[in-house]
């Protein structure tokens, strides 16, 4: 079996938030990920009977939650504490953000339902056991962006400032500030 880190004392754990491959099922990223779906569940069945009592919740799941930010559940997140939603962001229903590196939403953003947000990659080259292995980039979503339903975003994405990205829309790449990006692969098709 290759032993993929030789020489490097880390732990998968402090591999991950650097950004370099790692093996998923250490023990240490495992038992923040059940945590993580511990607060989501609870928030999912607080915000049915008072959504404004459920914030504290979201406030502890996530990394950061700015005033007034309101997200629908249910949410999935990896780990929520590194995912950051800037104030009076609203997040629709189904929101995955997969937040193995950081994820950054700026403030006055709408992001419509079904959205996923995907930091994590994996090597492409086959390899005994290269299977195993992950590795992630953080997305920065500016302010005042908009996120049609169903938008994928991929790892090492920035999206700028008062950008709209079209429903069904998967952003492999940077989207500069105050455009109009459609399609898959999104492409800008106009500026705003």
């Amino acid at each position: 079996m290759t032993d993929h880190f030789a020489g490097d004392p880390r732990t998968n754990h402090e591999r991950m938030l650097a950004g370099d491959l790692y093996i998923a099922d250490d023990p240490q990223i495992i038992e923040a990920q059940k945590r993580a779906v511990r607060l989501a569940a609870r928030y999912l069945a607080a915000y049915a009977e008072d959504p404004d009592a459920a914030r504290p919740l979201l406030a502890e799941l996530l990394g950061g939650l700015g005033e007034g930010a309101h997200i629908r559940p249910p949410l999935y997140v990896d780990y929520g504490s590194y995912l950051t939603v800037g104030e009076d962001t609203f997040v629709n229903y189904n929101l995955t953000a997969l937040d193995v590196a950081p994820i950054t939403i700026g403030r006055d953003c709408q992001i419509g339902p079904n959205v996923q947000l995907l930091t994590p990659t994996h090597p492409v080259e086959p390899e005994p056991r290269r299977d195993k292995l992950e590795a992630a980039r953080p997305i920065t979503i500016g302010d005042n962006v908009w996120l049609g339903g169903g938008a994928i975003v991929l790892a090492g994405v920035t999206i700028g400032d008062n950008s709209v990205i079209g429903a069904g829309a998967v952003v492999t790449k940077d989207v500069p500030a105050d455009v109009v990006a459609v399609g898959n692969p999104a492409r800008v098709i106009r500026s705003i």
